[in-house]
């Protein structure tokens, strides 16, 4: 794992969510496109993928650090720390990315 999802780690300390919620934080996003053109934050989109920090005690098809991609409207968007986080419920998980 990354120092930077390490660090991310820190955000759900102390927190459980309930039942078939799952916490996530975003993945960082590419700032150059694959041709090499500058993106700006104001031209990004919110990111569809992100990691898993805490599960409810209802949920059975995701654990703790796993990379999850899920539907750009889904879940319920709010700040801690500065980071911007996800919950939303297992359902909305759309997979899990493997190695």
């Amino acid at each position: 794992m990354s120092t930077a999802a390490k660090e991310k780690k820190n955000v759900a300390k102390g927190f459980q969510p309930l039942g078939d919620r799952v916490f996530v934080t975003y993945t960082e996003e590419l700032d150059r496109t694959s041709g090499g053109i500058y993106v700006p934050d104001s031209a990004k989109e919110k990111p569809q993928r992100g990691i898993v920090q805490a599960v409810g005690k209802k949920v059975e098809n995701v654990k703790v650090g796993d990379q999850v991609l899920f539907d750009k409207y889904s879940g319920s968007k709010l700040r801690i720390e500065d980071e911007e986080c996800l919950i939303l419920k297992e359902e909305d998980i759309l997979g899990v990315f493997t190695s």
